[in-house]
């Protein structure tokens, strides 16, 4: 049965598009056939993030309105079998109903394992097409105290459609929340969520994402280790949390 996540933050840099990127490559890598869907519309970047922006001609709008057909608008990774994007247009047109955008789904479905979609952050439209054909949400934020606020105003607005939404916190630093006197439960108690997966701040996800190259190609510890757990959970598999210090 195929799961559609999206994926979305109350601010933007809590790494959102980063973990749409490694997650889906990692389910990639577990045998299932994913889509990645980019959806920050006037912010795409996850084309870059898995190395396909010369590739990713065709958007999603393309398909929605019917310019295009799904299979001749997502493209391959050409080293992660079964890895797929369907990449966002600079702007949004006006008027685009939610039903098309579950047709686009539906057809989605038959074709993958998980879709997931890289939703805008905080609120809008954009936000309200992503997620309202999604099975489950996920919510990223770092432990500080403005992402964590933002955080709980998209939950707000996700309560009222998705049933399933879990928290990961990103971007962790344990020397930092040691200072602040903060703990991942405190994250957990602010955004009201019980937690998907803890993710180490990682200078590789930066790097990774300039040089056009899946993280899960160049890493094999630190964030690359928690966006795994994360796609092994996703999977319905039993993996303990991963130990930051």
């Amino acid at each position: 049965m195929a799961t559609v996540i999206a994926v979305t933050s109350g601010k933007g840099g809590t790494g959102k598009t980063s973990l749409v990127g490694a997650v889906g490559s990692c389910l990639a890598a577990l045998g299932h056939p994913t889509l990645c869907v980019d959806m920050d519309v006037g912010l795409r970047n996850l084309d870059l993030t898995l190395g396909l922006a010369d590739r990713a001609l065709m958007d999603f709008t393309d398909v929605v309105q019917g310019r295009c057909l799904l299979e001749k608008a997502v493209v391959e990774h050409p080293e992660i079998r079964g890895l797929f994007l369907l990449t966002a247009p600079f702007s949004l047109p006006q008027g685009i109903p939610e039903e098309d955008v579950r047709r686009m789904l539906k057809e989605a479905r038959e074709r993958y394992d998980y879709i997931l979609l890289d939703a805008p952050a905080g609120l809008g439209e954009g936000f309200r097409l992503a997620v309202c054909g999604c099975d489950r949400a996920i919510v990223v934020a770092t432990t500080d105290a403005s992402a964590l606020r933002d955080a709980q105003r998209t939950v707000g607005e996700l309560t009222r459609r998705v049933d399933n939404i879990h928290l990961v916190v990103n971007r962790v630093q344990p020397k930092l929340m040691k200072k602040l006197h903060a703990t991942i439960d405190d994250a957990m108690d602010a955004a009201g969520l019980p937690l998907l997966g803890v993710v180490p701040e990682d200078s590789k996800v930066m790097l990774s994402a300039n040089r056009g190259v899946p993280l899960i190609l160049c890493a094999n510890k630190g964030a690359a280790i928690g966006y795994r757990n994360i796609a092994l959970r996703l999977d319905g598999r039993r993996v303990p949390l991963m130990k930051i210090r």
